[in-house]
């Protein structure tokens, strides 16, 4: 990070505040500078919190086939435990913008990294699948929170750096996520082959990632406590709820977004959940099942940098999401056509496809002129996206097992693709929900 870049981290905190969060003719209270350690420890705690939004899916992924197995699962049930991911972000991340707005938004992120390491340390001792599925959904609960709050602080933070600051955490997503589908069998077969081992290592780096933002919530509450403790002129004039902001539900582009969020969420969460298996069904060995999941993967951690700081400079989003969609489509032809002959090929081809994640997140902060708005739109898209992809992966599983190939299912898959294109050249457009819904700034 630029050192222009950590100066705006430690303006004094009432020249960062968002301008709807106090009132416009009110003069600003005399608040002490923010600590000098604070844009250093919010990038780490960024960085570290993106590291862990997706191995609690991932390392399952590598190793759902012997946990599967271990607990007895059955294919419509192993179908069930892939959609866990998708309604626990839709039920979750709707409590975000409230949970916010109460605790603020550093306190519910630091809260989410505790639930993640929690989650991934009782998971693995569960003894039948409900206790699994119950743990598993504590850590998606915390994910789910910071998946709506990150694009939040951003925002915040770095309201003229939404696309460079989205593309690092967005990196750091992509690069956590091939860690986990890369190194989880190795590490699993290191440490004696056992899959509840192999699991339970990832809670290590939730537990990490819970410092920094200890420290970072805590300098928040005595920000809270500073201004509360402003004269009485400032406290005076009334205060816009932090959460204030358009409705959304009134924005074309909203929900434009929140359905082509949905149908890339339902791409990548069947990738996710499935394509191990999927190679390993057409021969491939379990060990380089996993490698292929994480080239695709890690396919995310350049271009999850690289597509932000595009689409941040281009009025039009919509040729991106077009080009990402035409990869996938490839992609699941050459599975449905040639699994194993040109297995490296696809893997390329769908990692490039599930960029659409960092782009619809670049979206959210674009289509929306404030932090407030931000807050509702991430919170709308993400919850309404999630909930479109609930059947996904359990549907994709239901037709493998009741098809016994999986050629029904990435027909499907790839039909879904077109859908996902159209809605995508509709969230691209230079338009803000602020505009669609007649607020004015």
């Amino acid at each position: 990070m630029s050192d222009e870049e950590i100066q705006t981290l430690n303006r004094p905190t009432a020249a960062r505040t968002a301008p709807e969060q106090i009132h416009p003719t009110a003069p600003e209270p005399a608040v002490a500078p923010a600590p000098t350690w604070l844009g250093p420890v919010l990038l780490v705690g960024i960085v570290l919190a993106a590291l862990n939004l997706r191995p609690a899916i991932t390392s399952l992924g590598a190793l759902f086939e012997e946990t599967r197995t271990g607990l007895g699962m059955s294919g419509t049930v192993a179908g069930l435990i892939t959609s866990v991911p998708a309604l626990c972000f839709a039920v979750f991340g709707v409590t975000a913008p409230r949970l916010s707005r109460r605790f603020g938004p550093a306190a519910v992120v630091c809260a989410g990294m505790a639930a993640v390491a929690a989650g991934l340390l009782i998971r693995p001792f569960a003894s039948n699948a409900a206790g699994f599925l119950a743990a598993s959904a504590l850590s998606l609960a915390g994910i789910a929170l910071t998946n709506v709050l990150l694009p939040v602080i951003v925002k915040r933070y770095f309201p003229d750096r939404v696309g460079t600051m989205t593309g690092l955490y967005s990196m750091a997503l992509a690069a956590g996520t091939s860690l986990a589908a890369a190194a989880t069998v190795p590490m699993t077969d290191a440490l004696g082959g056992n899959w509840r081992t192999g699991l339970l290592v990832w809670a290590l780096l939730a537990l990490l990632a819970v410092l920094p933002w200890l420290a970072i919530a805590a300098a928040a509450r005595r920000e809270k406590r500073a201004l509360r403790a402003a004269p009485a002129t400032a406290e005076a004039a009334p205060a816009a709820r932090p959460d204030a902001g358009p409705g959304v539900l009134r924005s074309r582009t909203a929900w434009a977004l929140g359905c082509y969020f949905g149908l890339q969420a339902t791409s990548a969460y069947v990738t996710m959940g499935w394509l191990p298996q999927i190679f390993r069904d057409a021969g491939v060995s379990a060990g380089t099942a996993g490698v292929l999941l994480a080239v695709t993967m890690v396919m995310g951690v350049p271009l999850a940098f690289v597509i932000p700081r595009l689409a941040g400079r281009m009025k039009n989003q919509g040729p991106i999401a077009v080009t990402l969609c035409l990869f996938g489509i490839a992609g699941y032809l050459g599975l449905y056509l040639a699994p194993a002959a040109g297995a490296w090929a696809w893997a390329l081809l769908l990692g490039v496809s599930n960029c659409a994640f960092p782009l619809v997140i670049t979206m959210i902060g674009l289509r929306a002129k404030s932090p407030a708005g931000v807050v509702k739109l991430s919170a709308f898209a993400q919850s309404t996206g999630y909930l479109i992809s609930i059947p996904g992966p359990l549907v994709i599983g239901t037709l493998y097992q009741h098809s016994g190939g999986w050629d029904l299912p990435l027909a499907v898959m790839a039909c879904l693709t077109v859908p996902q294109l159209i809605l995508g050249v509709l969230a691209g457009r230079d338009r803000t929900i602020e505009d669609e819904c007649g607020m004015r700034d």
